[in-house]
This record gives C-alpha cells, structure tokens and sequence, in this order.
C-alpha cells in the first residue's frame, strides 16, 4: 500500500469573502466572545457553480477547524464548531479532492458556511515549488513577477511562500503596512497556480512599537492584520499523498519576535495527526528554521535592528531558530520527509542520520536578493526549489536561480 506524505506548511492560500460585526472581528485577531457554533458542510461540487445544488453530495471524513478545534465531517458532509477561534474557518483538502476557490471562509457569529470540492487525481505525482522571503514593495515586486514567470514555465500544481512576504509591518505606520499586504494581494492573485504562505517575522505588524509606534490596542497589531489579508496563519492540506500542514513559528514577547511554535498551534497539531494515518510521512514548512548551521557565520549580538539573542521567562534565546522545535518533531516522529523554511535567505540542507533515519531540515534561498555573505564566489545567491513528490517521497529538490551564478 503506497504511503502519503505529510508535509507541515506556514501557509494561507487566496482571500476569501466574509466579514465580522465588530471592530475586532473585522481585523480577525479577537476570539468570539459568544459560544455561538458555526456550521457548515463540505461537498462535492459536480456542476463547479460552487453552490451545492439538489443530487450533490457532502463528503465524509474532512476536517475542518477553526484554528483551535478540529472536526470531521459527518456522512452528509456537516460540521459544527463552537465558536471559539479567531473568526476563520478552514478547510483541511482531502487527498484525492482539490477545494474550489479559498479554503478558508471568514465568518460572522452563528453563521453556515460551506466548502466545494472537485476531484483531484494526482496518481500520486505531485511537483510544487518553495519560495520565500519575497518582502514585496514598489522597489522589489520585480523579484516575485520573475517568479511568476519560472513557475509558468514550470507548471507546478501549487507555490509554498515560508514569510517574510512584505518589506515589513514590524516597525511601519498601518498605511504604510497595508500598501505592502495590498500589492502582495495582488501580485499572488496574479499566479496561475495557488500559492499557499504562512508569515515571517516582517507580517507582525507594529510590534517594534518603538519604531512603529503602533499600540497593543490596534485592531490590526500582531498577528491580525495577516489574518485579515491572508487568513489563517497555519493550516493544512493533502495533494497527491502529502498532508501539507502549515504552522505559524514567529513568536513575539513584547517588542520582540522569536521563533517558536506557540501552545495553541501544538493542540491544532495534535488535532490533524490524531486523524492522519499513522504510517503517513510529514513535511513541515514555516517561516524560522528548527535549525540551521548557517546562522553560526554571523555569531550571537544582542545590537541593533535584529539582535540574535532574546531573553524569554528568564532563560536567554537564539531568536533565530525555532527554540521549541522538538514540540514539533516529537509530534511528527520519524514520520518527517522534510522541514522546509526561510528566514536566512540562503539555501541550506542539512541532515542527520538518526535512530529512525534521518532528521532532514532546508532553507530556501530568498527572492528578494542574494543575501549578504563574506564576499566573492561564496555569498549566497537568490532563487527557488523545485520538489517532486513521487509514490510519497519527496525528492532532494532542484533549486532555480533567479539570475546567473
């Protein structure tokens, strides 16, 4: 029996319509204050209108969260979730079946919501390519416009983007934030495949407050206003034997972001692997790295703009990696395929022989430019990778420079 492979993703995937009665439900970061449930149902969309329409039937076994809680359809493809999360609803794509338009639905209190599916027959074949650090603006959108044009070349079946999506909400004024997120909005819509992005570190808006001068109070602050543009800031999805599952790793304390996988996320975990098969591999894919030896070239300062250390709960942290990785890993067990991630804006790959394998762990190369290096033939180069995905093993991946070497 072929294996599936699990790939864990920082991801979102295309808007989607919906709003909220309140101020904070508008930026999609406050919970509901009411235990209101929201409710739905998951359905094979034979016509492609969208609408499930008489002689169409719901799908059993999908889940679907809110973030917080996950459920499964029932045999006529309903779902109920007490309203809990962050007014977002998400649909995990079941293997075999590819979600019509958005996967996730912004809704209002109480609310029904429904999600289309159309079949999807990969045969197991599935190629799709990783990219990040693209930190869109006027100055850089040419980058991620080359982009475009190799993956039209290549014919992908979807795009990975692991943050750092925007120049920076960090330490900007909300305007400035959100002409970044809106031509980000509209450069992704342009691709011809879906991309799927989680945020980096740069999507946190105004929690520099010192430079953005942002308070807590905003409705936007932190997490929100990726939420409010993207959707949720993680999530999951099968295509051709591999759940995708997307986690958000950019932690903050105060003014300062870290990586770490919060406690919420790891429930939501737990969640999707309790109904996952236990013999299905797993992909991560986030923002900050579990590890990476590369960030040992430039040494630990806790001066200037990104210092690499931080102090958290009395205990002082490389912000720079993930600090709670083995949470996750020990999650996923020696199910792992790969841990893809971004941050360092080099193309990494590392591996350790283990007791049940290997750990496998690689950084993409950032979009936005070659970053900085010690000079000459041995600085780091921009570009993508392309992974193929064949009878559930990912292969080494083909990294593309987006200009000559």
């Amino acid at each position: 029996m072929r294996n599936a492979v699990i790939i864990v993703a920082f991801l979102a995937a295309f808007p989607a319509a919906g709003s909220w009665t309140s101020a904070a439900a508008q930026a999609v970061g406050e919970r509901s204050a009411e235990a209101t449930s929201v409710s739905g149902v998951v359905f094979a969309d034979s016509n492609g209108n969208g609408t499930m329409d008489a002689g169409e039937r719901g799908v059993e076994g999908v889940l679907v969260s809110d973030q917080e809680q996950v459920v499964a359809t029932d045999a006529a493809g309903r779902f109920t979730l007490e309203a809990r999360g962050y007014g977002i609803v998400e649909v995990v794509q079941p293997e075999g079946w590819a979600v019509e338009g958005a996967f996730w639905r912004r809704v209002e209190r109480g609310a029904s919501v429904s999600f289309a599916l159309r079949p999807w027959d990969t045969g197991g074949d599935v190629t799709f390519v990783h990219a990040s650090d693209t930190h869109v603006s006027a100055q850089s959108v040419g980058r991620l416009r080359r982009v475009r044009e190799m993956v039209d070349s290549i014919a992908p079946d979807f795009v990975i983007i692991t943050g750092d999506l925007v120049r920076d909400a960090l330490r900007v004024t909300e305007a400035e934030a959100r002409g970044y997120y809106e031509l980000l909005e509209a450069e992704l819509a342009a691709f011809s495949v879906p991309v799927y992005t989680v945020p980096g570190n740069h999507e946190k808006f105004g929690i520099e407050r010192h430079n953005s001068l942002i308070g807590k109070d905003h409705p936007l602050y932190g997490n929100r206003m990726y939420r409010t543009y993207r959707g949720p800031n993680y999530h999951a999805f099968h295509a051709g034997g591999v759940l995708f599952m997307g986690l958000d790793d950019v932690d903050y304390d105060d003014l300062w972001y870290y990586g770490n996988v919060d406690s919420l996320q790891l429930a939501w975990m737990d969640g999707i692997l309790a109904r996952t098969g236990a013999d299905t591999p797993v992909v991560t894919f986030g923002h900050i790295p579990f590890m990476s030896a590369n960030m040992t070239r430039y040494g630990y300062t806790d001066e200037g703009l990104a210092p690499t250390l931080i102090r958290i709960d009395g205990v002082d942290r490389f912000r720079h990696v993930v600090a709670n990785h083995e949470e996750v890993l020990r999650r996923v067990g020696d199910r792992l395929a790969v841990a893809l991630a971004g941050h360092i804006h080099v193309r990494e790959i590392t591996e350790y022989e283990t007791q049940g394998g290997s750990l496998r762990l690689e950084t993409a190369a950032a979009v936005v430019g070659p970053a900085a290096g010690v000079g000459g033939d041995r600085d780091p180069i921009s570009g993508i990778t392309v992974y193929r995905v064949r009878d559930g093993k990912v292969d080494g991946g083909e990294f593309l420079a987006l200009e000559g070497r």
